[in-house]
C-alpha cells in the first residue's frame, strides 16, 4: 500500500514561493512511489471557529464549509507537508482558518485516546515549508509553534521541514536552485522513511 501524502498550499498568492517549493517536494513524494494530493487553501471557503463546544462532545465540527471536504483528506494522509509564507511570524490568515478548525480533530484525540497513548503519534508525519522576507533569528518561531500544535491535534508528529529566509519577491525561490533540490529531496526521504 502506498504511503498517502497531502500537499496544503497556504499561501494567498498563486505561483508564489512555496507553491513552487511545494510543487518540487510533492514531485519527490511522486517519485517515491507516494500517492499525492493536494489543497489549495486560497480556493476554500473556511469560517473562523466559534468555539462553540460541539466538537467536545462528538468529534467532529458542528460548521457546515468547505473544511467539510478537507478533514478527511487530514485524516486519509501519512505525511502532509504545510506550505505558507510568513506572515508576521506566523501562517497566512487562510492556514490559521483551516489551523483553527482542526480543533475539532483535537477533540476527537481526546475523546479516542487516552493520556497515556496521547504521548504517542499513530497518524504519521507533518513537515512545515515556509519562506520569509527576512533574516532574523526568531523569524520562524511563532509558525514553527502553530504548525507544531497543528500537527499535534491530528496525531501527528513534527518533524521540521523547509525554513527559507531573505527570499520576497515572487517566483524568486527559482534563483535558488539549491533550495529547490533541498525541496525535492525532502519530499522523497519523507516518504522513503515511511517505507523504510
Amino acid at each position: 500500500m502506498s504511503v498517502k501524502v497531502l500537499g496544503i498550499y497556504g499561501s494567498p498568492r498563486k505561483g508564489g514561493n512555496t507553491d513552487l517549493l511545494l510543487d518540487r517536494i510533492l514531485e519527490g513524494s511522486i517519485q517515491a512511489g507516494a500517492e499525492v494530493k493536494s489543497l489549495y487553501v486560497r480556493r476554500l471557503k473556511i469560517n473562523g471557529c466559534l468555539e462553540c463546544g460541539s466538537c467536545d462532545e462528538t468529534g467532529e465540527c458542528a460548521i457546515r464549509d468547505d473544511m467539510d471536504t478537507v478533514y478527511p483528506l487530514l485524516d486519509e494522509a501519512d505525511i502532509i507537508f504545510l506550505a505558507s509564507p510568513n506572515f508576521f511570524y506566523s501562517v497566512t490568515a487562510q492556514v490559521k482558518l483551516l489551523i483553527d478548525r482542526s480543533q475539532a480533530m483535537w477533540s476527537k484525540r481526546l475523546l479516542e485516546k487516552t493520556p497515556k497513548q496521547r504521548r504517542t503519534y499513530d497518524s504519521g508525519n507533518g513537515y512545515l515549508v515556509c519562506v520569509g522576507a527576512t533574516k532574523g533569528k526568531n523569524l520562524f518561531v511563532g509558525v514553527e509553534l502553530t504548525v507544531k500544535y497543528f500537527f499535534d491535534a491530528l496525531d501527528m508528529s513534527y518533524k521540521g521541514g523547509l525554513l527559507i529566509d531573505r527570499v520576497e519577491a515572487k517566483g524568486e525561490i527559482i534563483n535558488h536552485p539549491d533550495a529547490m533540490e533541498r525541496a525535492f529531496e525532502l519530499g522523497k526521504k519523507a516518504v522513503e522513511s515511511m517505507t523504510g
